[in-house]
C-alpha cells in the first residue's frame, strides 16, 4: 500500500515538473535585443548592427520588428518544439514558420532559441538564403 502511494506521488510529482518546464513553452514570449549578427555557414560573424529588434513568438505566429518599426515580418508558424528545465534561462526552441515581409515576400524560416545558464541566443536561417544566418543576443526574454 505504501509503495503504491510513493509511486501515484513520484508520477504526479513528474507530471507537475513537465509542467513547469513547458511553461513558458505555451505562453507568448518577446525577446528584445539591442544587435543583430549577420552569420556565414560556419557560425563566423560577417557583419553587426546596432539596432533595436523585437521578436514575438506566440502560440500560432511569430512577428519579428527589426531595428525600423515600419518593416515587419510576420507569420503562421508551422511547427514548434520547446523544452526548457528552467522558464527564460536553460533551454531550447525551435520554431519553424512561413513568414513574409511589408513587400510580399515570403521566406520558410527556421528559429532557434537557446538558453544557457541565462544568456539566451536566437538564430533565424530561412531556406531561401543557404549558408546565412542571422543571430541576436536578448537583452531581454520574457
Amino acid at each position: 500500500m505504501k509503495s503504491k502511494f510513493i509511486k501515484i506521488t513520484l508520477v504526479l510529482l513528474l507530471a507537475a515538473c513537465s509542467q513547469l518546464s513547458y511553461g513558458q513553452c505555451d505562453k507568448t514570449v518577446v525577446l528584445k535585443s539591442s544587435k543583430t549578427n549577420h552569420l556565414d555557414a560556419k557560425g563566423n560573424i560577417e557583419s553587426s548592427k546596432d539596432e533595436n529588434a523585437t521578436i514575438t513568438i506566440s502560440k500560432s505566429q511569430v512577428t519579428i520588428v527589426p531595428g525600423d518599426d515600419d518593416h515587419t515580418i510576420s507569420g503562421a508558424i508551422t511547427s514548434k518544439t520547446c523544452e526548457w528545465p528552467t522558464a527564460f534561462k536553460d533551454g531550447k526552441t525551435v520554431v519553424k514558420a512561413k513568414l513574409e515581409d511589408n513587400s510580399g515576400n515570403t521566406q520558410h524560416c527556421t528559429i532557434t532559441i537557446t538558453g544557457v545558464a541565462g544568456k539566451i541566443t536566437l538564430v533565424f536561417e530561412a531556406e531561401e538564403q543557404p549558408g546565412k544566418k542571422i543571430m541576436v543576443v536578448a537583452d531581454t526574454f520574457e
